[in-house]
């Protein structure tokens, strides 16, 4: 499949010129380059149980939102009532 992407230029350079280096086209650089990073983002993530599986992707809006929620009823507890 093709697609465009825009890629900072030294970044690119950078890239394409390692690609060279190895012998390889900048496509079969970039496509081992993600798969690689795909199973990297994959174990990480089956690693984790529960919640923790999802947490760090989540927006920072949403992670922002769920705490609040936390800290408010965080703030309901009556210590007395935990003796």
């Amino acid at each position: 499949m093709k697609t465009t992407l825009e890629i900072p230029d030294d970044l690119f350079k950078q890239t394409k010129a390692t690609a060279a280096m190895r012998g390889e086209s900048l496509k079969e650089f970039v496509t081992e380059a993600l798969q690689k990073h795909l199973e990297l983002q994959t174990r990480a993530a089956s690693s984790q149980r529960g919640w923790r599986s999802v947490f760090g992707q989540a927006r920072r809006e949403e992670v922002d939102s769920v705490d609040a929620v936390v800290a408010e009823e965080l703030e309901r507890i009556d210590p007395g009532e935990w003796q």
